[in-house]
């Protein structure tokens, strides 16, 4: 009983690290050296001013090229403004950078949706499922999105 204790706690340690770096790789980067930028272009794209919020997002990629949060609202940008296909090469680069990352996933599955392509959507959402662990916006949003999609065509 006295050598189970500390495995079965050096087991759930291992299990915390791993959900933390599962978490921190999904999350957007919220620290206060976040680009200037793309804390603007964000407040924009909450505003629907997704034309203005691309040229600050396109100046972050180019000194930032690993800012995976650049990339998503780039993505969703140009989704919301009809360019479904250059946003597609915006999401994917965002997830090449961050695989788990939470809003690229979710608008990812929306574009697919959009496109049509239910089992692409769905693929997102298993990830969002991994992701969140213990649930999330992301994946709420983007399973609603999943259903309503299927509700209106009857399958």
């Amino acid at each position: 009983m006295k050598i189970f204790k500390p495995f079965a706690l050096a087991m759930l340690m291992s299990f915390g690290l791993a959900v933390g770096v599962a978490w921190a790789d999904a999350r957007p980067s919220n620290s206060p050296r976040q680009n200037k930028d793309v804390v603007k272009a964000a407040a924009l794209v909450d505003q629907g001013k997704f034309a203005e919020a691309i040229p600050l997002l396109k100046r972050v990629v180019v000194t930032e090229p690993k800012n995976a949060d650049a990339y998503n609202y780039l993505g969703y940008s140009h989704r919301k403004l009809g360019a479904k296909d250059v946003a597609l090469g915006y999401y994917q680069k965002a997830l090449d950078l961050k695989p788990r990352h939470l809003g690229a996933n979710e608008y990812l599955g929306e574009l697919y949706l959009e496109l049509g392509d239910i089992k692409s959507a769905e693929e997102r959402l298993d990830v969002l499922d991994w992701a969140c662990l213990l649930g999330c916006e992301e994946y709420t949003d983007l399973k609603n999105a999943i259903e309503a999609y299927k509700a209106k065509r009857g399958s």
